[in-house]
């Protein structure tokens, strides 16, 4: 990628060299095809500039500093080793020096030498996409969390791993379904142009690992060149890039149905505690049932020689009395994933997909722009 650089050297606070380091080693490959991915690559400049960055080929991280650089050049360093070794040190100022073939760390007392890799050998920082638009890092966060919890964990099946993102102007548009339960949000950004249209499929985990560490305003970028799709991720110096997954995802959104007569709107924190307590003796795979009568929504858990329990709590019911039963773990992150003090089931058979929504207030809309379709389990 580059010539052999030049011995660096640059001086720079403790606190901001663990912090981005920390930061940028997050993306490291746990299995990588080439000893040099298992580095971070740290570039110094004359001007007072440090980059650091990390690319296994799908995921590039790059952060820069501002660090006293007494000597610009670019080496090659164990990434998990400097991070160790940075968040070790003394509350000091850092020296970073290359003398031959190893970078000495230095702090008050404390010496490190670190073994260089080759940077020839390291591959091509992929280009930053352009400018799509712009969200908040709090938005962002709250979508991903709520459209994550549905990827499929299952590996052999990438395309459900994904994240969908559709990008339609001001609206953006994130689903996931693990075939059990589809996760869909909905949420309006600051488009780089008004007429802007696009369909990207992220894996679920380097998402959900993105927005984890954004803060302030996060800017999006897609592009579709060279053959290449890639997406990337700008919040305060920091920069994620992800290639994107090919493929055709399910169409998912017949399984919403065109009308729902049954509603049950519930009190939210109280059903998820209502859920955790009764779940604590559901069996692996046994179904979590809920009775939903007028004016009550009575929870079970257990039959037969099992342990058994039951909790009811107010459910202001519209609609016939049902029946329905519910993998415990998946109804409980649906229900963590609900911001809103009430909580809208619509059912429309003991047996199709229900349709879970927040509802800020009892007599009130349910909001759509969070929905979390299940679907039941046989009782």
């Amino acid at each position: 990628m580059n010539a052999e650089a030049s011995p660096l050297k640059f001086k720079v606070n403790r606190d901001v060299l663990a912090d981005a380091v920390a930061w940028a080693t997050k993306t490291l490959p746990n299995r990588p095809s080439a000893p040099v991915l298992t580095g971070i690559l740290i570039t110094a400049e004359a001007g007072g500039t440090v980059r650091l960055a990390v690319f296994d080929y799908e995921v590039s991280s790059r952060v820069e500093i501002v660090a006293d650089v007494a000597s610009a050049g670019t080496v090659l360093v164990s990434g998990r080793l400097l991070a160790d070794i940075s968040k070790a040190l003394p509350n000091q100022e850092v020296t970073l020096e290359q003398i031959d073939a190893k970078v000495d760390v230095t702090c008050g007392s404390s010496r490190f030498s670190l073994m260089t890799m080759p940077v020839a050998e390291y591959p091509a920082l992929p280009q930053i996409p352009d400018d799509s638009g712009t969200v908040s890092a709090g938005e962002f966060q709250n979508a991903v969390s709520q459209v994550t919890i549905a990827t499929s964990k299952d590996d052999t099946l990438p395309i459900l791993t994904s994240v969908r993102v559709e990008i339609e102007g001001e609206k953006v548009t994130m689903l996931a379904t693990d075939r059990y339960r589809l996760a869909v949000r909905e949420f309006t950004w600051n488009p780089g142009r008004p007429d802007v249209s696009a369909v990207a499929l992220l894996r679920g985990r380097t998402l959900s690992d993105v927005s984890k560490s954004l803060g302030g305003d996060v800017t999006i970028g897609l592009s579709t060149d060279a053959g290449k799709d890639l997406i990337s991720f700008t919040s305060a110096g920091r920069v994620t890039t992800s290639l994107l997954i090919e493929g055709e995802y399910p169409k998912v959104r017949s399984l919403f149905p065109e009308s729902v007569p049954i509603h049950a709107i519930v009190e939210t924190a109280v059903l998820r505690e209502a859920v955790r307590r009764v779940s604590l003796v559901a069996e692996r795979n046994t179904p979590l049932r809920f009775e939903v009568t007028d004016g009550m929504l009575t929870l079970h858990a257990g039959t037969g020689d099992d342990a058994q329990a039951s909790e009811a709590v107010e459910a202001t019911l519209q609609g016939d009395e049902i029946t329905v039963g519910f993998n415990p773990h998946y109804i409980a992150e649906g229900l963590a994933a609900v911001e809103s003090p009430y909580v809208n089931f619509s059912f429309t058979q003991p047996m199709k997909p229900v349709i879970i929504s927040g509802q800020k207030e009892l007599d009130g809309p349910a909001d759509e722009s969070y929905r979390y379709l299940l679907m039941p389990t046989r009782i």
